[in-house]
């Protein structure tokens, strides 16, 4: 209890940071999926208070996600109603929970470092290219919209020049006053500053302050409502629960309800975990969190979500993210931030509704730059093209096509250079370097497998006649079937008709290598 109230100087401004953040995409992907307008804010209160409570990462921000808008908006076509979608919303739900309690969530183990990195780098350029237009005060496509390909026709490329041609002279300055105090306050003068109020929070104070005090007195600078936050202003209590959709179970015996009640399980699960994944590597304290435990906080939030008119709910990297470069410590960042989107609904929309949506994106855009900085892909070019060549595939299948199809296209480009990595011959002979009487010892790692047969067979077959070799086993504690009888033969067949002298050194227990010729231990 003591850490929690030492890190309340952090994790408080760090939670008002996420709250300005999720608040507009919350309602750019209700948009975007064609769900009702306040659907994304209970999803995002649920993602805050609910599974921020019952997960244990300590720097995971959950709620609604770009990466689920078509599955949405396909959804609510196909089962004809928003009632009936929130039907599977419950059950996808109900079905984490058992994914969490079957233990499902090992599969994170198996995501290769360099497919996390460049789905954190893809994020970044899509966070960037998304939020100049905003950033130059176009706003013509939703917040909420990360999809290489546009709901206004356009996509991430094409808006940027149309953006260009539309510049919003008091939009653009917005934005250019939010770097400019993001930007000072990550400078060491004010670094004690910085710890109490991160640089977005300032950013976005300062810049409703000029917005509203000089900006609105020069019309050729004013901020017009279509580029500020807009959110809705429920007068009455009736109102307020008009904004309230509630599920027809009626629609459960439906099997389409069923179809897609799986499709969010699947989808929403594998996000989550690959963010959870992401977030713990970006953790200065190297936290681990639960995966299982993970699994079962995100299927209560859905099945929460669902009852009361939310949308799916995944973990999000863009939010956590922004927490994490506001300084978060712990997850009561993550609580607060859904608690602020609860009673900024409740108490204050119309001040909220002065915040420029420039603002925003002068956040944004910087906590693009810190996922896709120039020195992150300078580091991956130096591991060596078995890293660099699946990092580039996972950034670019994430920014022109979504980050699932991303990181599967990735993955399935690491297998295959995982593949290449052990069929390449680590031991390959070259004659050029051998003197005639200098023995070669070849040893085996702790596990051969038989991927390593290619490159042990490569070897085996280049070394020259009259030589002595020791096949040294000494480290191994597994050697594959096929791998044994690779050597078995090198050793009595291939090795005399060369006149190799050919020694087995530590092969043990049921490896070793019994015939007239094998001497398994010295």
């Amino acid at each position: 209890m003591s850490k929690i109230f030492q890190n309340l100087k952090y994790d408080l401004p760090s939670g008002l940071v996420v709250f300005l953040v999720a608040l507009p995409l919350c309602l750019g992907i209700s948009l975007a999926s064609g769900a009702p307008f306040f659907s994304g804010i209970i999803a995002g209160i649920i993602g805050g208070m609910v599974i921020g409570v019952i997960s244990n990462s300590q720097l995971s921000v959950s709620g609604p996600a770009a990466g689920l808008v078509a599955v949405v908006l396909s959804a609510i076509s196909t089962l004809g109603s928003f009632e009936a979608f929130l039907v599977a919303v419950v059950l996808a739900g109900l079905m984490q929970i058992a994914l969490g309690f079957m233990k499902a969530g090992v599969i994170a183990n198996y995501f290769p470092s360099n497919v996390i990195k460049g789905m954190l780098s893809g994020i970044g350029v899509i966070i960037i290219l998304k939020q100049i237009p905003h950033a130059l005060g176009y706003d013509r496509d939703n917040e909420g919209d990360f999809a290489f390909l546009q709901l206004d026709g356009e996509n991430s490329i094409t808006s940027l020049f149309s953006a260009i041609h539309h510049i919003d002279l008091g939009a653009t300055l917005i934005a250019i006053i939010g770097i400019i105090v993001i930007l000072l306050f990550e400078t060491s003068a004010f670094k004690k500053v910085s710890k109490i109020v991160p640089g977005g929070l300032a950013a976005v104070i300062v810049c409703v302050l000029v917005s509203e005090l000089i900006f609105k007195n020069f019309p050729i600078l004013a901020i017009s409502s279509a580029h500020l936050v807009n959110i809705p202003v429920p007068t009455t209590t009736e109102e307020f629960k008009a904004l309230i959709t509630f599920p027809d179970f009626s629609n459960i015996t439906n099997t389409p309800v069923w179809i897609v009640a799986l499709t969010i399980t699947a989808v929403a699960s594998i996000e989550t975990l690959l963010c959870i994944e992401a977030v713990d590597k970006l953790d200065p304290e190297k936290r681990i969190t639960s995966t299982n435990r993970e699994l079962i906080a995100q299927g209560i939030g859905n099945t929460l979500s669902g009852l009361i008119g939310g949308l799916p709910i995944t973990s999000v990297i863009v939010r956590s993210s922004a927490n994490l470069n506001a300084n978060a410590k712990t997850k009561l960042s993550t609580i607060f931030h859904g608690f602020l989107l609860l009673a900024s609904v409740l108490l204050i929309p119309s001040l909220l509704n002065k915040i420029p949506l420039a603002a925003l994106a002068a956040i944004l855009l910087f906590t693009g730059y810190k996922l896709a900085k120039p020195s992150i892909f300078v580091a991956m070019f130096k591991n060596g093209k078995y890293q660099w060549i699946p990092f580039v595939v996972t950034v670019l299948a994430v920014v022109f096509l979504d980050l699932l199809k991303g990181v599967g296209i990735g993955l399935m480009v690491s297998i295959v250079y995982i593949l290449l990595g052990n069929l390449k011959n680590s031991y390959y002979f070259h004659k050029e370097n051998y003197e005639k009487g200098e023995t070669i010892k070849i040893r085996l790692s702790e596990e051969v497998s038989f991927l390593n047969k290619a490159a042990l067979r490569e070897t085996l077959d280049h070394l020259p006649e009259e030589s002595k070799v020791i096949i040294d086993a000494t480290n191994t504690t597994y050697i594959d079937f096929d791998v044994i009888e690779l050597i078995k033969e090198f050793k009595e067949i291939k090795a005399p008709l060369k006149h190799i002298d050919c020694e087995l050194l530590n092969f043990k227990g049921i490896y070793q290598i019994n015939s007239n010729f094998v001497s398994s231990t010295h």
